[in-house]
């Protein structure tokens, strides 16, 4: 199943703000292919990861994603 179409993660990306949802989206990106990498399972709560960008979390350096 694609995490696009996950009701949860609709859900959180529907709290943000338009400018912000591009933001999210790559979070949600970096933060799965990390989990898979590590736990070999990219589990995500879209949620927290929402009050994140909300609260500022932006990518700073690129060539260290």
């Amino acid at each position: 199943m694609d995490y696009k179409t996950n009701s949860k993660y609709i859900e959180a990306r529907n709290t943000l703000e338009e400018k912000l949802k591009p933001i999210f989206d790559q979070i949600v990106s970096d933060y799965r292919f990390s989990a898979t990498v590590r736990y070999s399972r990219p589990y995500v709560s879209y949620i927290v990861l929402a009050d994140m960008v909300r609260a500022g979390w932006r990518c700073i350096d690129e060539k260290n994603k």
